[in-house]
């Protein structure tokens, strides 16, 4: 898939952390309750913003203090974790601050008058440059134009969701492209930005993921490690957060560092570091839909250069292009899956095999349930087509999925707890892409480490039975060259 530098720059920020030349080192996240304010829709002073804020960042420092103490050389913060989020375009003004092209080479621990006030910047370098440790956070951007610019907004100013990282010095930013359907107070980034060398961290921001060309851009330029600032609300029963993140990693062969906001009320929480592809499973997780406040992980990882002998690489349709046609069942029907049509199959016996498919994706499973359990309906279900709904992007999808009841309806619908547990499952397709990402998550939203694995042949296999009883198993491909353009989407 050809894309030209200057496409490549405004979505992905590219950047070498010394630190990681190394053949290890200690990566930390944080999951943080935001301190919000009162009604969004009300406009404040600049005064009034910076106190909010100062309540987050002192929070943030903490958090960054700890992490150095165990050892981190990098900690990756949330996203809107600095102010919070759903602000009209007009009130979210006076948490914005104009972040400088990071060639000025500056440290605003160090030179705060510099440039323009920066108070954010300010407190963001300062626990960088004092402990010795990178630093991404997630802020807000402005930057002025006028009508000589075609694409200047009526206000005379550009608002960003920007990523930042900071050594103390402020070594790179990162302006969100793929903003949310939420997102309506933000504009979309136009320049190119990165910087490369030995070592490469690839850095973006919550819905980012599901994009072109996040993914292409993470196996092309071979990045050590993605640094993901997101505010991710679970999902179920395919895009749950540490379902899906750790399912990107491990696709992607990539160390993956994703800090999520911590709000129970709206079942945002889910942060974790997942390591390049082991049977080990993620490094570090945190998921508590209970808990009022955050979490901090910290843990070691790897850097492993790509392509390695250690991770070959998966050609995700092989197995299934080479097994003859199988026969399927009278068991059809359609349901919904994030407001998308599958084709459903109910699983009626215990162990089979078979085949399902939908237009050019033809799916294969062998599994053998240890013991069904009668309020559990399970059914094989497939999607081929462009999820509209949040985003235009192209999807094939394969998953084992338990049903939410015993009504055949509620199936898709979010389940949380399962019964049953399976003696041996296998999943593959006829996926016309290798970013494939596999899932395997448990009831009551459990990752399965060490239980699965995925053979160089597109073949994802349970190693034993599972421990836990089982909500999903899934496979799901991005066809990012399918998907439509932003010009094609609506546009805030």
């Amino acid at each position: 898939m050809g894309i030209s530098k200057a496409h490549a720059s405004a979505v992905l920020v590219l950047f070498a952390l010394e630190a990681c030349t190394l053949d290890g080192y200690t990566a930390a996240v944080y999951e943080h309750s935001v301190v919000l304010s009162e009604d969004t829709e009300v406009p404040v002073s600049p005064e009034e913003a910076l106190m909010l804020m100062y309540k987050n960042l002192a929070i943030l420092e903490v958090a960054i203090k700890e992490a150095a103490r165990q050892g981190a050389h990098i900690i990756v913060t949330l996203k809107d974790g600095i102010y919070g989020w759903v602000f009209p375009r007009e009130t979210i003004y006076p948490y914005l601050e104009d972040i400088p092209d990071t060639q000025m080479d500056w440290i605003p621990c160090a030179d705060p008058a510099r440039f323009a006030p920066s108070p954010v910047l300010e407190r963001l370098s300062c626990p960088a440059r004092n402990n010795c440790v990178y630093v991404v956070a997630n802020m807000g951007d402005k930057k002025p134009c006028n009508s000589s610019d075609p694409r200047c907004p009526s206000d005379g100013h550009y608002q960003y969701n920007t990523n930042v990282v900071f050594d103390g010095k402020l070594v790179t930013r990162y302006h969100k492209y793929n903003l949310f359907v939420t997102e309506k107070q933000l504009n979309y980034p136009k320049g190119p930005e990165f910087v490369t060398s030995f070592g490469y961290f690839g850095i973006f921001t919550c819905a980012d993921i599901l994009h072109d060309p996040a993914g292409v851009l993470a196996c092309r330029f071979q990045t050590d490690a993605i640094l993901f600032p997101t505010a991710w609300v679970n999902t179920l029963p395919l895009l749950s957060v540490v379902q899906f993140h750790s399912a990107w990693a491990m696709g992607m062969s990539v160390n993956f560092l994703s800090a999520n906001l911590h709000n129970s009320t709206l079942d945002v929480t889910g942060s974790g570091i997942y390591g390049i592809y082991t049977l080990d499973g993620p490094k570090a997780c945190f998921y508590n839909t209970e808990m009022g406040n955050g979490h901090l992980l910290v843990t070691e990882l790897t850097s492993l250069p790509r392509p390695s002998p250690n991770y070959p690489a998966v050609n995700w349709k092989l197995r299934a292009s080479r097994i003859e046609q199988l026969p399927s069942n009278n068991h059809h029907f359609s349901g919904v899956i994030c407001h998308d049509l599958f084709s459903f199959m109910e699983l009626t016996e215990p162990e089979g095999n078979c085949a399902i498919c939908r237009q050019d994706l033809c799916c294969h499973p062998s599994y053998k349930m240890a013991e069904k359990q009668k309020d559990d309906i399970y059914v094989l279900s497939t999607f081929d087509g462009l999820h509209v709904a949040k985003g235009g992007y192209y999807l094939q999808i394969f998953t084992l999925l338990k049903c939410e009841s015993t009504d055949r309806n509620m199936c898709g619908q979010p389940a949380e707890t399962a019964q049953t547990k399976f003696e041996m499952f296998s999943l593959s397709g006829t996926f016309g892409t290798n970013y494939v990402f596999p899932e395997v998550l448990y009831g009551g939203v459990q990752l399965a480490p060490r239980e699965f694995q995925v053979l160089t042949d597109g073949h994802l296999i349970s190693r034993s039975g599972t421990s836990k009883p089982v909500l999903s198993v899934a496979l799901l491909e991005r066809g990012y060259e399918k998907d439509l353009s932003h010009t094609e989407q609506a546009s805030p």
